[in-house]
């Protein structure tokens, strides 16, 4: 396909070099498709939508009318002729049974998709492990989502979204309506209207690390915090907690960012959580003192095998992988 910027949902669909991309099937198309999207990225949502459909939409028990199907099925038995010759009758029993199996696949998806796109108002997007995406929304707000994350909305409140793991948010301002923008996870909702923050909703509670602007923080019990810029609240309403501090050099906190990972005084246990979640990999320590190895300092995590050489030269392990599994150990002279 050519870099046009004009493009719909039913070219992405039929293009072979776009669901190469979709599989990872072909390193050509995926770099070319990867380079598109940073181009394009008006684009982002028909692009994932298309992904989405792609990769297998999840349908209602009840969306697909069996009725209409019968009924589409039996006229395409009707077409089919039902008096072959003797010579070619077994030839054409095979094709007719094929023929059968690909209307009744299609005829599903096609009133599927037509009952989806009538009902369904929820645009969702969603990561694998490992795999970053960014996202334009449609009011202008950019969205960097981590792997093994969710973000979904209302198609009508395209600023009010729902969190399920992590993301970076560059919301856009709209001054004129001083319209607002929500973010909600299970332990809070945060209420901005235009800066940059970062929200981790892991491990049972949510981090809220606000870099610029200020934003509203909305607890389950009603209560209400104003953050101000370098600050990290961190809320679990399971355990009924609340802390608060700044991000200064004797403090202990970790920040994700697009291709970053900042940690400060985190210990090695902690730190692996982090590749764990985003990863989707155990970790298994040799000796649990190396649990305890404090990490400082920024790290590389667009790529796992550059983040654990990094994390490997800080902390002076040998980290080994082994299908979905990390041996952290500490390597003899």
């Amino acid at each position: 396909m050519n870099q046009k910027p004009n493009i719909h949902l039913e070219d992405l669909l039929n293009d072979d070099s776009f669901k190469n991309w979709v599989h990872e099937s072909n390193q050509n198309d995926v770099a070319f498709w990867k380079d598109w999207i940073k181009k394009h990225p008006e684009h982002i949502d028909e692009v994932y939508t298309a992904k989405a459909m792609i990769l297998g939409i999840s349908f209602k028990k009840n969306s697909v009318d069996t009725t209409e199907i019968n009924e589409s099925l039996q006229s395409v038995l009707d077409s089919i002729s039902t008096k072959p010759t003797m010579k070619k009758s077994a030839k054409l029993m095979l094709y007719t049974r094929y023929a059968l199996s690909i209307a009744a696949v299609g005829l599903i998806i096609f009133f599927s998709l037509l009952n989806f796109f009538a009902v369904s108002g929820e645009i969702n997007y969603k990561t694998g492990f490992g795999e970053v995406a960014n996202i334009k929304l449609q009011d202008g707000t950019l969205v960097t989502l981590n792997g093994n994350s969710e973000l979904s909305y209302h198609k009508d409140e395209p600023r009010n979204v729902t969190l399920n793991g992590e993301a970076y948010f560059k919301v856009k301002s709209i001054p004129s309506t001083k319209a607002k923008f929500w973010v909600n996870t299970n332990d809070l909702t945060v209420e901005v209207y235009g800066t940059e923050f970062n929200v981790n909703s892991r491990l049972e509670k949510t981090d809220v690390i606000l870099d610029e602007g200020s934003i509203n923080l909305v607890f389950n019990d009603g209560k209400q915090k104003i953050m101000k810029p370098g600050e990290i609240v961190s809320v679990s309403s399971n355990k009924e907690t609340i802390s608060c501090k700044k991000i200064e050099k004797n403090n202990t906190y970790a920040i994700w960012k697009p291709k970053t990972y900042v940690f400060n005084k985190k210990t090695l246990e902690s730190v692996m959580k982090h590749i764990e979640n985003t990863y989707g990999l155990s970790v298994e320590f040799d000796n649990d003192s190396l649990k305890y190895s404090e990490i400082s300092g920024g790290i590389p995590n667009e790529n796992l095998e550059i983040c654990l050489k990094a994390i490997e030269k800080i902390t002076d392990v040998k980290i080994e992988k082994s299908k979905e599994k990390l041996l952290i150990y500490k390597p003899t002279n």
